[in-house]
């Protein structure tokens, strides 16, 4: 019970102090989250506009905890919780959290493939919030050397940077459109919850080559090609994707790009129950790029997850993942 005690304390204070400097600053809740996390993590109150009544009822509920005592994760949690308020106040379609549990998830699978790996970059090219970096982050912490988020959007990076501060980790974030040239270098791990839809710019999109025969190109076929020129030979690429990914007009050419550059190491259904909407389902994708040493699995890992609620079920799951990566293992050697 206590780390969920933890959580709700440190949720109650971000909420408490952001809902004053909403109404002070006039300006969105998220805003203000971003706001006031950055107040916490500089331990001052930035905002000179503040009145001294405002100034005082913030310093009260600041001090009534101490941040140093919680671990990263009820951190996290606390941030992401007033971070999926504020988007239910403000609903942007681009505004989306991958869910906790799926980042969770991902952050095992990363923790899997990158096993005997000492040192490993990764990327995000879609960081949003950063709650899935981050998540993998705090899974995974004694392994990754350097940690990269970008994102088009200057409200969700912010948010990203200062749960990232709260958390004290050290990302470097890019606040440009991913599809554009990245300021990154090759990386050992890319992970994306990829952004669906069409992307407007046509001449950039024109210098890619999953780029549409005539009218919009798909955006997430253009994130798939910039995160394979991003990952270093031999790494991995762990992408959320639609279900109907592979059934478009264009999976053609996507299938036949992927073939070429890397190798599908396993498809991943996640149960159906998370979505609202089973036109909105999604699946894991894990590609590894082409390299000197890089093999053609077996059998590729396929599992369709059970509802993660489910916890007898799931618990098989893993131990047939388990297994399935023992198997593979032995059989490079």
């Amino acid at each position: 019970m206590d780390q969920l005690n933890n959580v709700e304390k440190i949720f109650t204070i971000i909420d408490n102090t952001a809902t004053i400097l909403k109404e002070e600053l006039s300006c969105s809740y998220l805003e203000a989250i971003a706001e006031t996390g950055e107040n916490i993590f500089q331990n001052a109150i930035l905002q000179e506009e503040v009145s001294e009544l405002s100034k005082k009822r913030l310093e009260k509920e600041y001090n009534s905890i101490q941040f140093d005592r919680f671990s990263v994760e009820e951190i996290r949690k606390a941030f992401q919780l007033s971070v999926l308020k504020g988007m239910k106040e403000a609903t942007q379609p681009n505004h989306q959290m991958t869910p906790d549990a799926v980042a969770i998830f991902m952050s095992y699978l990363v923790g899997k493939f990158t096993e005997g790996i000492n040192g490993f970059s990764i990327l995000d090219p879609a960081v949003g919030t950063g709650n899935l970096l981050t998540t993998i982050l705090n899974q995974n912490q004694a392994k990754i050397s350097s940690s990269h988020g970008v994102d088009v959007d200057d409200l969700l990076i912010k948010l990203a940077y200062v749960s990232a501060n709260l958390q004290q980790h050290s990302i470097q974030f890019f606040n440009q459109d991913s599809l554009q040239p990245l300021f990154v270098d090759p990386v050992d791990v890319v992970v994306c919850d990829l952004p669906v839809g069409y992307y407007p710019d046509d001449i950039r999109a024109s210098s890619y080559e999953l780029k549409a025969k005539k009218g919009h190109s798909y955006a997430h076929h253009l994130f798939i090609e910039q995160s394979m020129n991003h990952t270093k030979a031999g790494g991995y690429m762990l992408f959320l994707i639609p279900n109907q990914l592979f059934n478009s007009d264009q999976a053609a050419e996507l299938n036949a790009f992927i073939k070429e550059n890397g190798i599908i190491q396993g498809l991943i259904q996640l149960p159906l129950s998370l979505f609202k909407d089973e036109k909105a389902a999604k699946s894991i994708l894990i590609i590894q790029k082409k390299g000197d040493n890089v093999r053609i699995p077996k059998q590729a890992l396929l599992v369709d997850l059970p509802k993660f609620s489910n916890k007898a079920a799931m618990s098989g799951i893993i131990q047939r993942i388990d297994g399935w990566f023992k198997t593979e293992k032995q059989s490079t050697h």
